[in-house]
């Protein structure tokens, strides 16, 4: 007899199918605290429906990469092995996402090994699977890692479409299907000349969406003013970060309320009511002649100067954030590309991908930012006598993304 089938409904793709076995992978508590971490952790505050989690995105995951899998005719184990793996490629993700990611020393696709090799999960995954396989593709090594984790792969398609969806944000609407239609596994993933068109859709959806979700500037102070808190009580040994796997957002609301550490209930109690720092000095990037050098920067000279500040104008040390947008590094622009039989990296074939490339430092900025009670204080900051800044390029004209980012 036949296993019945069983569907999930969900809010971007419909009915996604599973089998027993993904059920069951689902039904693991550590699948299910999955449904307790949001995905875009703090930016709920910037966008009230961003309140999508990992759970949903892993699934939206799953059902990208069986469709990939697919389009690719790999073997069924294969394409089971995928579905498999993308659902768990996310599974050590601690409190908030990739907020929390900041502070600890091992990234998330280290904890999720732990979770697969160490866990109870392995019990059940080994039934059916080499668990090292499943690591082995959710860092994207061997011969199906790039379905998972590569520069086009069906990771950055899901979270791309909704977290278009539940923020509002129209940028990240892409067309996945004719993406996947045109791709190759040969040595990794290639696209044909014919997807061009949905893959340069797709870099221009991640580089709109970079200002305005991911790095909006309320989005890193929040996440400036969560990891500094996250930081002292890991410091103080409140939580061990070799735990934080089995955390998830309300636990750590939690811990943050009720410690024993001042600076971390009141940093939840801004949160809690939206009292967020505010910014004093902004500098995009592309003023300096070479903005590349703002990320050598190292995190001890930033602190360095938050202090600085902070005794230069009477304030609480913790209280004052420099913060550098995070680089924008782009992957999918090393895309390999099929054009009649050779192969060309993205950047060369499209002309809008090498704009791009080009264009990447005109919105990222490094910001100053201090409790709003405090703003008036700072009419005349220079940032500068803090801070070692490269040569400004005073030869540019940057009127246009002067009045870009004021929408932002």
């Amino acid at each position: 007899m036949s296993e019945k089938k069983k569907f999930i409904r969900d809010s971007v793709y419909g009915d996604i199918n599973l089998n027993d076995f993904e059920v069951k992978i689902m039904d693991m508590p550590q699948f299910q605290r999955l449904r307790r971490i949001k995905q875009l952790g703090l930016i709920s505050l910037i966008y009230p429906g961003a309140t999508h989690t990992r759970f949903e995105h892993s699934i939206g995951t799953m059902n990208l990469g069986s469709k990939l899998a697919e389009e690719l005719d790999l073997k069924k184990d294969e394409i089971e092995l995928i579905r498999s793996s993308s659902l768990l490629h996310d599974i050590g993700h601690g409190p908030f996402s990739h907020v929390s990611e900041g502070v600890l020393s091992v990234p998330h696709e280290e904890l999720t090994k732990f979770v697969v090799t160490k866990t109870s999960m392995r019990e059940l995954l080994e039934e059916k699977f080499d668990v090292n396989e499943i690591v082995d593709i959710v860092n994207g090594k061997g011969y199906l890692g790039p379905i998972v984790s590569g520069e086009l792969d069906v990771d950055r398609m899901d979270y791309l479409l909704r977290d278009s969806h539940n923020t509002g944000v129209a940028y990240g609407i892409i067309d996945y299907e004719r993406i996947i239609s045109n791709l190759k596994l040969e040595n990794g993933l290639i696209l044909d000349i014919k997807g061009v068109q949905a893959a340069e859709g797709a870099l221009v959806s991640r580089y709109f969406m970079y200002p305005s979700v991911y790095q909006h500037h309320t989005t890193r102070i929040v996440n400036s003013m969560f990891r500094r808190a996250l930081k002292k009580i890991i410091d103080e040994k409140i939580i061990n970060e070799k735990d934080i796997y089995k955390y998830d957002d309300t636990d750590m609301i939690s811990i943050f309320r009720h410690c024993d550490n001042t600076f971390a209930n009141d940093i939840m109690n801004r949160l809690d009511n939206r009292r967020i720092m505010k910014r004093v000095k902004t500098i995009r990037l592309n003023n300096f002649k070479f903005p590349e050098k703002m990320y050598k920067i190292k995190a001890k000279t930033l602190r360095k100067a938050e202090e600085e500040i902070a005794e230069d104008y009477g304030l609480d040390k913790d209280y004052v954030f420099i913060n550098i947008a995070e680089y924008p590094r782009f992957d999918e622009m090393k895309t390999q590309v099929n054009v009649d039989g050779k192969l060309y990296p993205l950047t060369k074939i499209s002309n809008i991908i090498g704009a791009l490339s080009k264009a990447r430092f005109n919105i990222p900025d490094i910001s100053v930012y201090v409790d709003n009670s405090e703003r008036s204080k700072f009419d005349k900051f220079k940032l500068e006598n803090y801070l070692e800044l490269p040569e400004i390029d005073r030869e540019k004209f940057h009127g246009i993304h002067y009045d870009q980012i004021k929408l932002i």
